[in-house]
């Protein structure tokens, strides 16, 4: 009897022991308007582990509210077999955002999102290159999930027992097709439920706002701050065909030299190496027979080198040996996978890339295929297994993850190392990426899709390039440069092209050297295009200054900066650049759209229009004019553009007026290539307008001059009759 009443008593004791589990272990406050609630035991390599101290003095200025955005001790946590769940309440208005690089899907509310790296995003559940376990909501606050594992987000897409009961009657009608039959039975529900598996525990950060922008800037805060690219990464990027030789290499660096063609960055891509999948990292001297003179010539000509590569390490390279005991137990592409968890993997693997090529010139890398399985091709066998391990105890499912971060940090530190900065093309990244100084890309080509990830980039701290490469037509070709104007990065991705694509947008016909009839004339309006680009490199340039102290992100989706604005909710073809342009690209070579401009007065940029806001247009834009508007209010500093930019580089600026009660615009000045803004060696300009003239004031410890204001251009027009 006495051991049935211990037996029973114990029972108690656990089912109590489990019931008391079913809300947050712990809360803590970590940083400003930042709290971190644990459940149970958290797995090991989270992707806080590999994350840059976070800018705490920056934080510290953002408005913080006294307690968190809601009531952290009402999350409800608990372990199954499958792994760990948390479940957390939403109101009924507010709207869902974030996710990473989801190219499919926008406003996220009603929607399942499994943050899975993947080199194809599968339908519209959550797979990416570059999915982020972090959302952000309408009511002004930021969520994040510290995993590495596959973590699925159920964004009320289910309905609890009682809420089914008050829906008893939705389905009455029998459907007659299928898209009838799965559509949501009313509004998504109010759960917010997040799956980790195979773990006992959890971690959850949550970020204040009180505004969405806030929680967001909170969140690059706490990364580490927005990355600073140097200024010559805001240029033009052209990327020649894989099998150049050094000759065809620079016969075209001299066609864009001798044609003014703006270009800062040429890209080689796999044929520079000896092996490329996987890679030896070795020069492929039947190619390029002498790469210190190649390096020295496409520098002579102003052009900052880029090298394709992976990760993956053939039996032939001079890496293989030193990483073979530092790498996972399942190779790629018959190429060792380094194990970049170990900071000495990362350490030999960055050394000798300093050694053999940043130090001889070459200025950044495209970090390719670090975005795991193809699950559009069940044979391909593009990435190691879930199933596989690693010397530091990291799984293969967790390492998918992590592995374009952590390939990113491993390079990084080299120019770190170096005092240089530069700007990467990444395949995959991850949580806490917005330090680091990496532009997305993927050969996905839908037009609609680059723009909606444009949007979508600049909830999680990640940048995005719509890469362009052949098209449809000559107005298709325009509309995507018009877009590459209007990004993070300017990408001309010609990796099976032998010649630009302005020249010949047909693949077939471009490889067969058969130009268009009018390939000079096109050659000239794409000329235009990039010049504009080069023109705004100041304002983008600052942009990104605003970043790296402010957190704000220099591209970002309208609900950003307009959360009480329901019409955003879900635009996702229009987008802030700064805080006075807004881009409305067009899409396939059309010619009308329609936009909505949200509260105040805009500017067409193109023809000086005003345009009342609050309102819907549909807009009519030639091919020779960029579907730009700015705010009333602006100085917009444009500069005299240039084919490229150099250390010496002084930009002439024209300050153009839109408005008549202007805010101060402001100009980062520092070189713009090295990390001396750390040490305080920079400048802020402020512009100021008094309605008749302009005023300049230099406030910093840099010495030399980077910007030349040489006039003050006044625009106003009369509202347009609508």
């Amino acid at each position: 009897m006495k051991q049935i009443k211990r037996a029973g008593l114990l029972i108690v004791i656990v089912v109590l022991a489990i019931h008391s589990l079913s809300v947050a272990q712990t809360i803590e406050k970590v940083a400003p308007g930042v709290w971190k609630v644990s459940f149970g035991t958290p797995e090991k390599f989270k992707p806080s582990d590999f994350k840059e101290a976070p800018a705490l003095d920056a934080m510290k200025i953002l408005p913080e509210g006294e307690k968190p955005p809601f009531n952290l001790a009402e999350i409800k946590f608990r372990t199954t077999k499958r792994g760990c769940i948390a479940e957390l309440t939403l109101d009924d208005p507010e709207k869902l955002y974030g996710f990473g690089l989801q190219n499919n899907t926008f406003q996220q509310r009603g929607l399942r999102k499994e943050i899975r790296v993947n080199s194809w995003s599968t339908g519209n559940v959550g797979f990416s290159h570059a999915p982020v376990p972090f959302y952000v909501s309408t009511k002004g606050y930021g969520v994040l999930v510290n995993t590495s594992r596959y973590v699925t987000f159920y964004c009320g897409t289910f309905h609890k027992i009682s809420e089914a009961i008050e829906l008893k009657n939705s389905n009455s009608k029998v459907a007659e097709s299928t898209a009838e039959l799965y559509k949501p039975l009313g509004k998504p529900s109010n759960n917010m439920v997040i799956e980790v598996p195979s773990e006992e525990g959890m971690e959850i950060y949550v970020f204040d706002g009180p505004t969405m922008k806030e929680a967001i800037q909170r969140y690059n805060l706490f990364s580490g701050g927005g990355c600073m690219v140097p200024a010559w990464g805001l240029g033009v990027k052209y990327r020649g065909k894989s099998d150049f030789i050094d000759t065809k290499a620079l016969n075209l660096a001299n066609y864009f030299r001798k044609n003014n063609i703006p270009c800062d960055m040429f890209g080689l891509e796999p044929g520079w190496q000896t092996v490329t999948y996987s890679c030896s990292f070795v020069w492929n001297t039947k190619l390029f027979p002498d790469p210190d003179q190649f390096i020295s010539r496409m520098d002579s000509l102003g052009f900052k080198l880029n090298l394709w590569e992976h990760a993956y390490v053939f039996p032939t390279s001079p890496l293989f040996d030193q990483l073979k005991d530092m790498a996972g137990d399942i190779p790629v592409w018959k190429g060792l996978v380094p194990d970049f968890v170990n900071p000495k993997a990362r350490e030999i693997f960055g050394a000798y890339h300093e050694k053999n090529l940043v130090n001889k010139g070459i200025t950044s890398f495209k970090l390719d295929e670090c975005d795991a399985a193809d699950y559009k091709d069940a044979a391909a066998q593009w990435s190691f297994p879930e199933l596989a391990r690693f010397p530091s105890g990291i799984d293969g499912e967790q390492m998918h993850q992590v592995f374009g971060v952590l390939y990113q940090k491993t390079m990084l530190d080299v120019f770190n190392r170096n005092n240089k900065r530069t700007l990467l093309d990444v395949r995959s990244s991850q949580a806490f990426a917005s330090p680091y100084p990496a532009s997305l890309y993927s050969d996905m080509y839908d037009h609609h899709e680059f723009i909606r990830m444009i949007s979508n980039a600049g909830f999680s701290g990640l940048l995005w390039s719509p890469e362009i490469r052949e098209t449809k037509s000559e107005a298709d070709l325009i509309r995507r440069v018009q877009t590459g104007v209007m990004s993070a990065q300017l990408l001309f991705n010609s990796w099976y092209l032998s010649n630009p694509p302005w020249l010949q947008y047909d693949q077939v016909k471009n490889n067969c050297n058969e130009f268009l009839p009018n390939a000079k004339e096109l050659e000239s309006k794409i000329r235009k295009l990039l010049e504009l680009r080069m023109s705004l490199i100041p304002y983008l340039y600052s942009a990104f200054a605003n970043y790296h102290y402010q957190g704000i992100p220099p591209f970002r989706a309208l609900v950003v900066d307009y959360p009480s604005d329901t019409e955003v909710y879900n635009i996702d073809d229009e987008f802030m650049i700064g805080e006075s342009l807004l881009a409305a690209p067009f899409i396939d070579g059309a010619s009308k759209r329609k936009i909505y401009l949200p509260e105040g007065v805009w500017y067409d940029f193109n023809t000086n229009e005003k345009y009342e806001g609050n309102k819907h247009y549909e807009i009519e834009m030639s091919l020779d004019q960029i579907p730009l508007f700015v705010k009333d209010g602006t100085i917009l500093p444009l500069a005299k553009p240039l084919s490229y930019l150099s250390q010496d580089t002084v930009f002439e600026i024209f300050c153009h007026i839109y408005g008549n009660n202007c805010k101060p615009a402001f100009l980062f000045e520092d070189n713009a290539c090295t990390f001396d803004y750390r040490k305080n060696q920079f400048n802020r300009i402020t512009l100021e307008w008094n309605g008749q003239k302009g005023k300049i004031t230099k406030t910093g410890n840099y010495q030399e001059k980077r910007y030349k204001v040489v006039d003050w251009i006044k625009h106003e027009l009369p509202y347009k009759n609508r």
